[in-house]
């Protein structure tokens, strides 16, 4: 592969991952699905990926070890991912991760009830299916995709030097 097509798979892969972001977020704010803290969780994968191909294009010292490390994140991702989808089909225990918002900081009257108006969103439910398939599904087989592009990336950096 050449340097020009390595940039190239590492432009598309940033623009899928922007991509990616904005459908949660229009998912979220425009058709009013309300992620689960371990949705929110799974966006913070997509945003350094984002940051290490942004100074992986510009800076080539760092190529090398930006291939690996994206390649961490991604699998990473999956993980976090295949975790989600693990209580969503009721195989796992939900955890403490699933239960960030609940904690009661202030015990006015006023901020009782105001808790009691904000339902947090279960990480068992699936609020949004897209054929059928939860996003926590999708993400799990997009994360190995992109892991296993950019180790394939990182095996073959010395060749297309």
């Amino acid at each position: 592969m050449t340097q020009i097509k390595y940039k190239i798979v590492l432009t598309l892969i940033m623009l899928f991952n922007i991509f990616a972001l904005l459908t949660a977020y229009f998912i979220q704010y425009v058709l009013k699905h309300q992620p689960c803290n371990l949705c929110l969780i799974e966006r913070i994968p997509y945003t350094i990926s984002i940051l290490v191909i942004f100074t992986c294009l510009f800076f080539k010292k760092f190529e090398k070890i930006s291939l690996i490390i994206l390649s961490l994140i991604f699998f990473s991702a999956s993980l976090i991912a295949f975790y989600h989808f693990g209580i969503e089909q009721g195989f796992i225990k939900e955890s403490l991760v699933c239960d960030l918002n609940k904690q009661i900081n202030n015990l006015s009257k006023e901020a009782l009830l105001n808790q009691l108006k904000e339902m947090p969103v279960s990480c068992k439910n699936v609020t949004f299916k897209f054929f059928g398939l939860s996003l926590a599904t999708f993400n799990i087989f997009i994360s190995l995709i992109l892991g296993a592009i950019t180790m394939k990336l990182f095996l073959n950096y010395e060749k297309n030097k």
